[in-house]
């Protein structure tokens, strides 16, 4: 048996604060809900369930310094609603020298992890990734 990233840790001034942004951002669910910890992961019997690393989010004294050395990367079928959308949460575009001409959009979260939102892929590559997903079945299973 291999070895599973349990969660992904992201240290936090406000953990319920990051905690619920992430879970709404990512249609994902609070599974824990007390400082110091947070705990947000994939529904239920989704396809991400026991694959995708869960997000813990910590309480920590210290804010946020500096550039993310790790971020994610959204890829949504349609990049500027997802990018209003994301603001409507209270994310905001941040600006880490990527220029003008780029194909995504930097994102921050409400305490200013950078995040990504990407394009959609090509009909093509969107086509041979949802033949993959719709086909994967948990080892197992």
């Amino acid at each position: 048996m291999g070895l599973r990233i349990g969660a992904l840790v992201v240290d936090s001034r406000d953990p319920g604060r990051l905690a619920r942004f992430w879970a709404e951002a990512l249609d994902w669910v609070i599974v824990r809900d007390e400082d110091p910890e947070w705990v947000v992961e994939p529904p239920e019997g989704s396809r991400e369930d026991c694959v995708v690393p869960d997000l813990l989010f910590i309480k920590v004294p210290e804010s946020k310094a500096g550039k993310n050395r790790l971020h994610f990367d959204l890829r949504p079928e349609d990049q500027a609603a997802e990018v209003a959308r994301l603001e409507a949460l209270g994310a905001t575009r941040a600006d880490v020298g990527q220029g003008g001409d780029c194909a995504w959009v930097v994102m921050a979260d409400p305490e200013g992890n950078e995040f990504c939102v990407q394009n959609a892929h090509s009909p093509q590559i969107r086509a041979q990734w949802l033949q993959r997903y719709e086909a994967y079945q948990p080892a197992g299973a």
